[in-house]
């Protein structure tokens, strides 16, 4: 059952058009990242929502009623902002109980709900300290309490792990997802950061240019995405152009690859002749000195080695056409800048997307 629904929604500044026509649904308790480049319309449209912005054109509804008349403050929505915003003169508990306070809810009762916040972020010792006696992690769960503690109809996070370092980034994306199952808030989550998406959502939205591209979940947009933007956007991709040659048996063929045999079902629909593009993620690639029977294979030339410690990234060309290869961290020994080699594949590994 749809919770949160935006329908036609639009919004221009003068004569730029930074959301095109927005419809989505998003169920409850469910967590949306929504997920794009610079200027895509992801901000644009979590600030619509939490009426910071107010839309030029279209609807939004929660539980059926629509928010569209309504203040930020009325909205009965929970934030979380990259820079916190925590109120530096109050302590963490304070800070938590402020919500409530606005809310008219009593000091006794105020203070007790939010110091049970504080210990369900991890923080039950810290509520007489204040944002510059913690640390950016432990500010991040304060502003996350404040953000839950009045009970929100919604949980809008704004890129709120921007600030923090790689472990701690990782350690409270656990956090976030585990206290978002547990309370059941239906929760958009705004990234540019695409393992932060994968990782944390049950759907990912991806924006470009103020439209959506994709709104599926993880894997689906991973090897399934609906036009070629994604598949770019998303992870490391090879795109090659080609020609179906037999859409019923699943061939294709490209000046740079040759014949290629793709798995016919899980494709979208496909016609003989129709000019598409392959894509081959590069972990489901193999390089070898030889050709290896059994699998597709091509000719590449290695021009740069990218070691990760656990894996490495080859990158090479066949005929002219940029190619990487995902290989794990102990066959880079046996590699080297120049080598030529063979890149191979199986008809499992290629995904087709309409030109």
């Amino acid at each position: 059952m749809t919770y949160l629904q935006l329908s036609g929604v639009n919004k221009t500044f003068g004569n730029f058009t930074a959301l095109g026509h927005i419809d989505l649904d998003i169920q409850k308790g469910e967590f949306v990242t929504f997920l794009g480049p610079s200027g895509s319309g992801k901000t644009t449209t979590l600030m619509v929502i939490a009426g910071f912005e107010k839309a030029t054109k279209g609807e939004i509804t929660v539980a059926g009623q629509s928010l569209s008349h309504l203040a930020p403050q009325e909205r009965n929505i929970g934030i979380v902002f990259q820079n916190y915003a925590l109120f530096p003169h109050k302590t963490a508990a304070e800070n938590v109980y402020f919500p409530l306070q606005m809310r008219k809810v009593g000091k006794k009762d105020g203070m007790k709900k939010a110091h049970e916040m504080l210990e369900l972020v991890g923080l039950s010792g810290f509520a007489h300290r204040r944002p510059s006696e913690l640390s950016g992690g432990q500010q991040q769960r304060v502003a996350l309490a404040r953000a839950l503690v009045f009970e929100p109809d919604l949980l809008l996070l704004d890129e709120p792990l921007g600030a923090l370092d790689k472990n701690l980034r990782e350690q409270m994306q656990i956090e976030i997802k585990r206290i978002q199952k547990r309370l059941g808030v239906t929760t958009i989550f705004v990234t540019h950061d695409q393992t932060e998406a994968m990782s944390m959502s049950d759907r990912i939205v991806v924006f470009s240019n103020g439209a959506i591209e994709q709104a599926a979940a993880p894997l689906d947009i991973y090897h399934r995405p609906a036009t070629r933007f994604v598949a770019d956007f998303i992870g490391e991709s090879n795109l090659i152009e080609a020609t179906i040659s037999d859409a019923a048996a699943g061939r294709a063929e490209s000046a740079i690859l040759g014949t290629v045999s793709f798995a016919a079902e899980g494709q979208p629909p496909l016609t003989d002749s129709q000019a598409v593009t392959l894509l081959i993620r590069p972990e489901h690639l193999k390089l070898s000195r030889e050709p290896k029977e059994g699998r597709m294979n091509a000719p590449m030339v290695i021009e740069t080695i990218v070691n990760y410690g656990d894996n490495a990234v080859v990158i090479g060309k066949c005929k002219g056409h940029p190619m990487r290869v995902r290989v794990p961290g102990a066959d880079v020994v046996i590699l080297k800048e120049g080598d030529d080699c063979h890149v191979s594949w199986t008809a499992d590994a290629v995904y087709v997307l309409d030109k």
